[in-house]
């Protein structure tokens, strides 16, 4: 039996129709249905997305409006004029880059033109304000219930997505999984990683858009940054490690010597987040990008070995001293942000 969990989005959609059906009712307003459709289509997942639909609609709605009483004035609303008023109205929504709003333009030219009763400018403006309330109630809801935290989004996606990527790494040599569990375990990371970038693209919008507004701690931006990076180069050493590694057909001893280097990368990825989450004290560690080039350096050395699976080796040895480096880098950023926070 599957549990079905309400998320913020879904109850502020809810919220945003109930408000603005009462909203229109209590203005007389007729349809008020209309205004709820409105408000179902500006609920974002952020306050700056939010607002961006709330202009982008209030902008391709008027103009749809203007086409819409034009046409009826000039034309008439049989069902021809309304096909071809629709088609403009699309067009003239892409060439203004306006792609989101087609929609409910398109709704908006629809209720306006199919209409029995049209009484010029005022019915034109009636159904107009119709939209109106249904964006402000969905802007007024996605602002103050709910509001995005995308930093704790952000952080704990990120330690969701680091404990699969250290399963998959902790076994990548030891090859302990079943084909089925790594395939879904792989699947999974690629799907959280894909979320963190685009929370990571709402947190830089916000910061970019709204900084005046809400104050948004650029430092950390770039610390997520880094977070970001580090699980893509650990996911690329992921992709290298199953096509290079066993193909290279490696003694134990190579075997041994991967799989402990593995390990110890994947811990000081996880010391580094418990640093950043403060859930541990100061640690000292030396320069893993150091250790990682020794590492690298021991591979090139002429062992009993064909060219070949050498070759193979050595590509996962710089994919190991690229991971190692941007954990550095990453250990190092932190360390310079808590610093200035005290």
């Amino acid at each position: 039996m599957y549990m079905i969990t309400l998320g913020p989005r879904v109850l502020k959609t809810g919220i945003a129709v109930a408000l603005a059906l009462y909203i229109t009712k209590w203005l007389g307003l007729s349809p008020p249905v209309f205004a709820a459709i409105a408000a179902t289509f500006t609920v974002q997942p952020s306050i700056y997305r939010s607002w961006k639909q709330v202009l982008e609609q209030f902008q391709a709605n008027l103009l749809g409006a203007i086409i819409a009483v034009a046409s009826i004035y000039l034309f008439g609303n049989n069902p021809i004029v309304i096909g071809l008023v629709t088609m403009i109205v699309i067009v003239i929504s892409l060439k203004l880059k306006m792609e989101s709003s087609i929609s409910l333009t398109v709704i908006t030219v629809l209720i306006m033109m199919s209409s029995q009763e049209f009484e010029g400018i005022i019915t034109a403006a009636n159904k107009f304000l119709i939209v109106l309330v249904g964006m402000g109630s969905a802007f007024l809801v996605n602002l103050t219930v709910y509001p995005p935290n995308f930093n704790k989004h952000f952080t704990d996606k990120m330690e969701s997505s680091f404990k699969t990527l250290s399963l998959l790494i902790r076994t990548a040599i030891s090859n302990e999984l079943t084909e089925k569990t790594f395939q879904k375990q792989w699947r999974e990371l690629r799907k959280d990683i894909a979320k963190l970038e685009e929370l990571y693209k709402l947190l830089d919008e916000e910061r970019e858009k709204i900084s005046k507004v809400k104050s948004l701690d650029v430092r950390e931006l770039v610390v997520f940054k880094q977070m970001l990076a580090c699980l893509h180069h650990g996911m690329r050493l992921l992709d290298i490690v199953e096509d290079h590694f066993f193909q290279s057909r490696p003694h134990k001893m190579e075997t041994n010597e991967f799989d402990g280097h593995l390990e110890e990368l994947i811990h000081y990825h996880e010391m580094i987040l418990l640093k950043y989450s403060g859930k541990i004290k100061e640690f000292e560690v030396e320069q893993m990008v150091q250790e990682s080039g020794y590492f690298l350096e021991t591979i090139m050395e002429d062992r009993a070995m064909g060219r070949s699976e050498r070759l193979r080796l050595t590509i996962i040895g710089a994919a190991i001293y690229d991971y190692a480096f941007q954990l550095d880098r990453l250990h190092d950023l932190i360390d310079q942000y808590q610093k200035r926070k005290i």
